[in-house]
């Protein structure tokens, strides 16, 4: 999650950093799904639109993950943010120390996001692999500004 233009909203759990996520509930677009993983956003969590999807092969199944585009908050928003899990502290670092600070997949997933939205294309990953974008004309100008949080489900 952005916050003001240099850095991203961030959870760690157990000396782990990770972006905001959660699950998407069967039906549930990934913009809504997003809207439960930080709370105390009283208009909820400004979101433009997905950037990228990511597919993993599972075991049996094939897992999801969804980027979605979110306007930059203030600092004094973030600071108001919880994070679903309990567990996790939020914090609010340098986008490239955040991103360098990430496990390789979502750093890969927050790049690729990053890059889409700045394109204003969809990236398509396979495993954190880019695999193809496709143009999805913004509508929004103040969406180059915007960063990206990440929203994970399943189809």
């Amino acid at each position: 999650m952005p916050v003001e233009t240099s850095h991203l909203l961030v959870a760690e759990l157990r000396g782990d950093l990770l972006v905001p996520c959660g699950p998407a509930h069967n039906g549930q677009a990934p913009e809504q799904a997003a809207q439960s993983v930080l709370l105390g956003a009283p208009s909820g969590i400004p979101i433009l639109r997905r950037v990228a999807v990511d597919r993993v092969q599972m075991r049996r199944r094939q897992i999801f993950t969804y980027v979605v585009a979110a306007q930059p908050l203030t600092y004094a928003d973030a600071v108001c943010l919880t994070y679903r899990d309990g567990r996790a502290d939020l914090l609010v670092l340098p986008t490239m120390q955040a991103t360098s600070a990430l496990p390789a997949l979502a750093r890969a997933r927050v790049l690729a996001g990053l890059k889409a939205l700045a394109d204003e294309e969809m990236a398509y990953l396979e495993a954190g692999i880019a695999s193809r974008t496709d143009s999805a004309r913004l509508t929004d100008s103040r969406a180059r500004s915007a960063e990206i949080a990440v929203r994970g489900g399943l189809p």
